[in-house]
């Protein structure tokens, strides 16, 4: 055996021959449709070491290391209206761990059910681009590719249109009255004339 600190093993150090720090403890993944884009956010939980790692779009957001207490939760924001999201770590039995993720204090499949009630989104492709454009109904704010776009707003004979570019494409959304209260308004999207097919929620 080679002598000297170069040695990647050494006979009577109880230490493993790899870092701790190169060992991943991900525990969940959660992928999150906002107005500016989907995130995906992971989550560590090093049930031995105590340590706790946020990622969102793979940028690290939250790293706690030697945490005594395994159960809790982290909270953190994300996106471009840092919209507020908070793991929660609980103990279902012995050394198991649940986790739930909660977006503006609702569990992701409410928050998600609610949002397809408030937006509508929209996923064309022209000039080589792909666009995801959503409609955020109670404000009107209308988002492409994580950029809140600059909108005009208009009435016209049987509703509004809220106008904007993409490039040199004249696009707007049209809001009309369904005539049925428990469909409410009906968006569409136009562009250039045409109108695209807004995706299942």
């Amino acid at each position: 055996m080679a002598s000297g600190d170069d040695s990647p093993i050494f006979e009577d150090d109880e230490s493993p021959p790899y870092s701790l720090e190169k060992m991943t403890d991900l525990v969940a993944v959660w992928d999150v449709a906002l107005s500016d884009g989907v995130h995906k956010i992971e989550f560590e939980h090093g049930t031995t070491s105590g340590k706790r790692v946020v990622y969102v779009d793979g940028k690290e957001e939250i790293r706690k290391d030697w945490m005594f207490k395994l159960v809790g939760r982290e909270t953190f924001y994300v996106g471009a209206a840092k919209t507020k999201a908070t793991i929660n770590i609980d103990a279902i039995s012995g050394f198991a761990y649940e986790y739930t993720l909660e977006i503006n204090g609702k569990s992701l499949k409410k928050y998600m059910e609610n949002r397809s009630k408030t937006t509508n989104t929209w996923i064309l492709h022209m000039d080589g681009e792909n666009f995801r454009i959503v409609l955020e109904k109670d404000t009107m704010d209308v988002w492409c590719n994580g950029k809140k776009l600059e909108t005009a707003g208009e009435f016209v004979d049987d509703g509004t249109e809220t106008h904007f570019s993409l490039g040199n494409h004249d696009c707007y959304i049209k809001a009309v009255s369904s005539g049925k209260r428990k469909e409410g308004i009906i968006h569409t999207l136009i562009v250039d004339n045409r109108e695209i097919p807004e995706i299942a929620s």
